[in-house]
């Protein structure tokens, strides 16, 4: 079966970094740790992870290359401790989502357990812009 790819139609001119774009964002799916993303207003948004457990100095929010990246990673738990059972995760964990061009990331928060990651679309002007024909 062949491949079929979107940046090979014609009328796809130099849509060609939406592919790249879509197989980044499928390689950051994992289910840990679970996240919201709401709308907010017109131009906002919010990503909340749950992150029960960690703390600011265990958390680390990137951006590179239009990718926002969250890693965790907790310190080592204290020797002599014994649990009789450990059903909360504590496993390092790294989470990506790929933001459009024009996305900002305006603020970053830790409370009750929830990372809120705001941010915020600009808007830019429709410019209208007339090419001149030569005649060579």
């Amino acid at each position: 079966m062949t491949k079929i790819s979107l940046a090979a139609h014609p009328f796809l001119l130099g849509f060609d970094q939406l592919e790249r774009l879509a197989e980044r964002a499928a390689k950051g799916a994992e289910g840990y740790p679970p996240y919201n993303i709401e709308h907010q207003g017109p131009n906002g948004f919010r990503i909340t992870l749950a992150v029960a457990g960690f703390s600011e100095d265990d958390l680390s929010i990137t951006l590179e290359d239009r990718q926002l990246v969250v890693r965790g990673r907790q310190a080592e738990a204290e020797e002599g401790r014994v649990f009789l059972h450990r059903g909360i995760a504590a496993r390092a964990f790294q989470r990506s989502f790929v933001l459009a061009d024009g996305v900002e990331v305006v603020s970053a928060g830790l409370e009750n357990g929830l990372l809120n990651i705001d941010l915020r679309r600009s808007v830019s002007d429709s410019i209208v812009q007339t090419i001149p024909i030569s005649r060579k």
